[in-house]
């Protein structure tokens, strides 16, 4: 093939005509071996107002990935078509490559290869070219990624240890294979112990799961403990990721741990206790288990004095892996510490920035009570008849110390006023003070909802850690397929673990200070749910949990703050005065203090205000429309820009889906105008402050201009028709030639008969369509 016919090659042509050839004769299986056009992220979703749309322009995609098998790639190459050079595509395929941590990169036009070797030294060249019959083999590559990770040979069985696979085609996303591979190495390397960091709602019992998989499969470990510290972790994960795992597995019942089996799973209340008698951990040799994993290790694991910290103990000779969204990192407390620096960490930022995980919107609300504060009148009695105190009370002593029923039910009506106007089946966790405060504010949600509450008792249900019938619900709250409950009231109980996939809405009532439990909360929401129509959720703050969004420690990297001296215990317990985040199963603040509780007290909203995620992670105040003028913008610098390549363009559409790249749905925004115009003056209004005309309006001019004249008869009919097509539907519409076997074409003819006889041949209509477009946008701009 010569150079001229190489140059009108599609990439996709390419690749199958010269990259992929060249590949196999280097001694890759195509089947084993070499993916082609890899997803690694889907790209971000834009959230504004109640409107969301993904970022397909932030989508990393790789033509290539190469892996010594699956779960374990080692190199990425870019392919571009002949019109460009062969090295064009290598930044590009070194971004992915430093995603996926590889040390091999590789770009290609089907002329050559460019190559970047990360592990070059010794005077090496770092980048290289060379033909098409020289790309590198397995071996080559497969030594190149040892040497990179630092893998000796005894550690190559380890590493080499397949994945599971899963026989519906499920495979580990890129930072799980991540996450997994360098705990395996770590482990391989004799790390025995091992902190992942991962944020809720990324897949850290998958990741568990497969990491737990290949140590046992290795024989690593024969025996293995989950621990965890919820029944409701320990169900989900027996029924869903630790299935493969089989007879093999059992839960720790009846206070017993049974030898027959080799994977164990385990409440730590169900294996230790405060009596002696109580340490069933105890039954067995500490050689028992050969490898210990503690989900939510965030939750006092790492504390001297903790429960789960005495089994670790106990089995001080077995592996020990943490997995936690949120490493516990205070003056007193350190999971750094105890298990070191974390092999892999993956972010609530990331996740959000990759499109895995769903953004969120802030609404904060500011109660006049709260900000203002509210001092009694003197002699003032509660609603027993009790005097009150006199002196200032705000934010924090509100349902803590003061309870204002006015306040609650101004709460209870706004969180309702939000759901009526957007989906009011939407799932909905309440976080409050505490076990009295659910319960006051389940009362006032089932008024506020009226019928809704009426029509099924189950629309709000308080699900705390002392109501057997609440407790009763959660799995029918968190299950996508059941419509109730839709609204839970909680304290503590939902803080961690809950895999509420579907929860759109969550609302903060909470005095908030951890950064620990404010991440677990938000977790709640963040996992993606396209088949139930969930790609983001809303924050309801009332209390300005929110500001500690605005805290660098909320998606900063963990640092240990205590730094213990040489004689000093290493982790010593929280003092009594600190607040704990060490919440046994099921426990709830009960509220258990005497609250002051007046109904009278009027309260109302002084100000509200609604922020989004930006790119660089932090909230900002913007509009759907203000967002989107900035991406046509981005797009088109000026006018003049816009108008020609609207006018240049074959299709339309073409540019509509571009824009749509950028995650601006053209649907969307004409919801954010609140006016039906055309897709040109649409976007010509929001981004440059053009007057709008209705596509009505637009084919009504073209009518007055009567150049129609020049066709024939029919020819004048089709034309006539389209325009009203486009008045009726858009200018998508009649750029596709379907439209022609639609009303009233199919009076006029086929759509053969059509392009053929009116107007000689699909040229002759096509350049009939783009005068009739020219007519529609261009004409007007010149009156």
């Amino acid at each position: 093939m010569d150079q001229a016919d190489k140059h009108k090659l599609s990439e996709s042509d390419v690749c199958d005509l010269f990259i992929t050839p060249a590949i196999k004769r280097a001694g890759w299986d195509q089947l084993s071996q070499v993916r082609r056009e890899v997803t690694l992220t889907p790209g971000p979703i834009i959230v504004r107002g109640n409107l969301s749309s993904r970022n397909k322009k932030k989508k990393k995609f790789a033509d290539y990935v190469l892996s010594w098998q699956p779960g374990l790639p080692l190199a990425i190459v870019e392919a571009k078509d002949n019109k460009h050079g062969f090295s064009d595509g290598l930044q590009q395929a070194l971004g992915y490559a430093e995603i996926l941590d590889l040390p091999s990169a590789f770009s290609s036009n089907g002329d050559a290869f460019a190559q970047h070797n990360r592990t070059a030294g010794n005077g090496e060249e770092i980048e290289t070219s060379f033909g098409m019959d020289e790309f590198p083999g397995v071996e080559t590559l497969y030594a190149r990624y040892r040497l990179f990770h630092g893998i000796e040979p005894e550690e190559t069985p380890l590493v080499e240890q397949p994945y599971y696979l899963d026989s519906s085609g499920k495979e580990a996303r890129y930072y799980q294979v991540e996450a997994i591979n360098r705990t395996i190495e770590a482990i391989a390397k004799g790390q025995r112990r091992v902190l992942l960091v991962m944020a809720t709602g990324t897949g850290k019992t998958y990741t568990t799961f497969q990491v737990i998989w290949r140590l046992w499969k290795a024989r690593e470990a024969k025996r293995i403990l989950f621990l965890a510290d919820r029944n409701i972790l320990v169900d989900q994960t027996l029924v869903n990721d630790f299935k493969p795992f089989g007879e093999a597995m059992t839960k720790v019942r009846n206070r017993k741990i049974d030898p027959a089996y080799e994977i164990h799973l385990g409440l730590y209340q169900a294996l230790t206790g405060p009596e002696e008698s109580d340490k069933i951990f105890k039954s067995v040799s500490r050689d028992f288990f050969d490898l210990i994993v503690v989900d939510e290790c965030h939750r006092g694991s790492a504390s001297d004095d903790s429960a789960w910290r005495e089994i670790l103990d106990y089995f001080d000779g077995a592996i020990q892996v943490g997995m936690t969204a949120t490493p516990r990192e205070t003056e007193y407390v350190s999971n750094i510490t105890y298990f070191g620096d974390p092999v892999y960490t993956y972010s609530l930022k990331q996740g959000i920035e990759d499109g895995f995980l769903a953004p969120y919107k802030v609404i904060r609300i500011d109660i006049d009570k709260d900000v203002l504060g509210w001092t009694p009148p003197p002699g003032m009695v509660d609603d027993l008849g009790n005097p009150v105190e006199q002196r200032e009370y705000n934010r924090v002593d509100m349902d803590r110390i003061l309870v204002l029923n006015q306040r609650t039910k101004l709460v209870a009506t706004r969180v309702m006023q939000y759901l009526n106007a957007t989906d009011p089946m939407a799932k909905t966790i309440i976080f409050c003070e505490d076990i009295d405060h659910a319960e006051r504010m389940r009362k006032a949600i089932v008024n506020a909802a009226g019928k809704l509450a009426l029509d099924n008792p189950r629309y709000v249900m308080r699900i705390t850690g002392d109501s057997v019938e609440g407790k009763a619900q959660l799995d029918n709250f968190i299950d996508p397929e059941q419509a109730y409950p839709v609204i839970a009231t909680t304290s503590q109980l939902l803080t961690t673990g809950v895999d509420a996939k579907t929860c759109k809405l969550i609302v903060l009532d909470q005095t908030i200070r951890s950064m620990t439990i404010f991440k677990q909360i938000i977790g709640r929401g963040t996992r993606i749910d396209e088949d139930n129509n969930k790609f983001f959720f809303t924050i309801m703050d009332f209390k300005k949990a929110t500001e500690l969004f605005r805290d660098d420690a909320f998606d900063g990297a963990p640092v240990v703050i205590y730094e213990p001296g040489e004689d000093e215990d290493p982790v010593p317990p929280d003092p009594p005065e600190q607040p704990s985040d060490d919440d046994n199963e099921d426990k709830d603040d009960t509220g258990g203090a005497t609250k002051i509780v007046i109904s009278g007290v009027p309260a109302r909203i002084i100000a509200e205000r609604i922020e989004y995620v930006g790119s660089d992670g932090k909230l900002i105040t913007e509009s759907y429309r203000d967002y989107a003028r900035k991406a046509i913008v981005s797009e088109f610098s000026s006018l003049d820009a816009f108008i020609q390549r609207w006018n240049e363009a074959d299709r339309k559409q073409a540019i509509i889906d571009e824009l749509e790249e950028h995650g601006i749905v053209l649907a969307n925004l004409q919801e954010a105008v609140g006016r039906d115009v055309g897709d040109f003056d649409l976007l010509a209004h929001i981004a440059y402050d053009q007057p709008p005309l209705t596509r009505r309006e637009r084919a009504e001019k073209v009518k007055k201009r009567n150049y129609f004249t020049k066709y024939s008869d029919k020819a004048r009919a089709v034309l006539e028709a389209l325009l009203d097509k486009y008045a009726d539907e858009g200018i998508s519409t009649i750029e596709d030639t379907k439209v022609l076997r639609l009303k009233p074409f199919d009076g006029i003819g086929t759509p053969l008969e059509i392009i053929k006889g009116s107007f000689g041949g699909k040229a002759g209509y096509e350049a009939a369509l783009s005068e009739l477009e020219h007519q529609i946008y261009e004409q007007a701009f010149n009156e």
